[in-house]
């Protein structure tokens, strides 16, 4: 039983249960990327570029063969590319939320520096300083 109970403690610390919660939201938050490069971004530089679509670059190694059917082989550069520029764009959002995150964060103020305590010779030395002013 100490393995299960060992697991279960683990299992429910907090960082486990917020790294959990990171990747769902980081799963779903890829999908977003994945529509934003892919319907809203790619589309003008394609019209830019002269209707180039990135996703349609690829390298045929060997074409395809309907008689034989055997598919085409292909490096599939453009859909690369795809990835390259999602990237981007996710790390470019993730570093904005961790900079918003960080100027939010309270400034602690430093603790005030407490002085050390006198050693026992500056006790000594303040005990007879002040027995010579008293006299």
């Amino acid at each position: 039983m100490g393995f299960v109970k060992e697991f279960k403690e683990f299992a429910m610390r907090g960082s486990v249960i917020d790294l959990a919660v990171g990747v769902v939201i980081g799963g779903a938050f890829g999908k977003i990327v994945t529509s934003l490069v892919d319907d809203v971004i790619m589309p003008p530089i394609g019209y830019i570029t002269g209707g180039v679509d990135f996703s349609d670059i690829k390298y045929v190694l060997k074409a395809a063969d309907q008689v034989a059917n055997t598919p085409e082989v292909s490096i599939n550069l453009g859909n690369f590319i795809n990835v390259v520029i999602q990237f981007i764009i996710v790390a470019f959002c993730i570093f904005c939320v961790i900079k918003g995150l960080n100027s939010m964060k309270r400034k602690e103020e430093p603790a005030p520096e407490v002085a050390p305590a006198p050693t026992k010779e500056e006790v000594l030395l303040t005990e007879i300083r002040d027995l010579l002013k008293n006299k």
